[in-house]
């Protein structure tokens, strides 16, 4: 796959993060590819559904595998805009997704080659291809950036509301 189309998909996928965003979810989002066509645009819903399992790429498999009318999604790609985590790398791996590309990387719990790299280890029953992380990287962490600093700035100003109040019932 050339570069040119990664980078289409990925902006598809961020445009699935951006609108995570808006909705106060932490901004991730996929697609899912089959034969050169979306199949599954997705976005993390943990906080609509109140569900830690909703991440971006298990919402996506999910409305894949309707698609398809099949679990196994063999001749897919998925492109999410971070490392998918331990979670998701495992349900990539059970749905027999294809390749896999990413776009920031996650110190933090990625499992596609940071942390560890699950897809590649032979002991399981199908070993997707983590094809390329990487794509479109600063795009991808700026989203994540901005809606992080932006959290820490409403909890600073809270914490700093509450301060004054309590100050202000003191006298």
């Amino acid at each position: 796959m050339d570069d040119k189309l990664k980078e289409k998909y990925m902006r598809l996928a961020l445009k699935q993060a951006d609108k995570a965003a808006q909705e106060d979810e932490v901004p991730v989002g996929a697609v899912i590819i089959k034969d050169g066509k979306v199949i599954a645009r997705a976005r993390n819903r943990k906080e609509k559904n109140n569900c830690s399992n909703y991440h971006a790429e298990i919402v996506a498999i999910e409305k894949a595998c309707k698609a398809v009318g099949d679990w196994r999604l063999n001749d897919c790609d998925i492109f999410v805009t971070l490392e998918p985590c331990a979670m998701c790398s495992g349900a990539l791996i059970n749905a027999r997704i294809g390749n896999i590309y990413f776009g920031a990387y996650d110190s933090k719990a990625g499992c596609c080659g940071t942390l560890f790299n699950l897809p590649k280890d032979g002991r399981f029953n199908h070993t997707p291809e983590v094809v390329e992380g990487g794509i479109l990287q600063e795009q991808c962490a700026d989203v994540l950036g901005v809606y992080f600093r932006g959290k820490r700035a409403t909890k600073k100003q809270a914490r700093q509301e509450a301060q004054s109040v309590d100050s202000n019932a003191q006298l």
